[in-house]
């Protein structure tokens, strides 16, 4: 099997976290309607200035926007990067997703949040299930459908989530 364009790659990735960037921010406005949306943006912004992100207005609120968008697209970087490497994560895409999705949660999670200057304490169950749900529907399975879809595609043509033998 060929390796998919480098181009691919690019494309695929930085629709991939545009897309899930912005779906995850509205997950996290929508499920979160009494939080302004300006705190959002600055918990995340939080993660570089700490609680003082939430004292910084709009600025600190946009410094959380783009840092979000810069994760989102790294993430998906890296996922293409699989994706092309191995083709089974596009065939099982959806599978691939919900994992990619609760891996991505569990690093935010359990090591990037807690590394750095942010202020959010640890979820408890609920939080960390609406977080797990939010991350595999707005990041893990339309990151792995975008990948499926836009990396140059030498699969054969068989339906998503057909075992791998066939």
């Amino acid at each position: 099997m060929s390796r998919s364009s480098f181009a691919d790659e690019t494309r695929a990735s930085l629709t991939a976290g545009l897309v899930c960037g912005a779906v995850d921010l509205a997950a996290a406005a929508l499920s979160n309607p009494q939080i302004p949306l300006q705190s959002i943006f600055q918990s995340v912004a939080s993660g570089w200035l700490g609680a003082e992100a939430y004292q910084g207005g709009w600025p600190s609120a946009w410094l959380g926007v783009v840092s979000h968008f810069g994760l989102m697209l790294g993430i998906a970087g890296a996922w293409m990067m699989l994706a092309s490497l191995y083709p089974i994560l596009r065939r099982q895409w959806i599978t691939a997703g919900i994992v990619w999705g609760a891996v991505v949660w569990a690093v935010m999670t359990f090591a990037v949040v807690p590394l750095s200057a942010s202020t959010l304490g640890a979820p408890d169950m609920a939080g960390a299930l609406k977080g797990l749900a939010v991350h595999i529907l707005a990041v893990g399975l339309p990151m792995a459908w975008i990948g499926r879809k836009m990396i140059e595609n030498d699969l054969p043509d068989i339906p998503a989530d057909t075992p791998a033998s066939a």
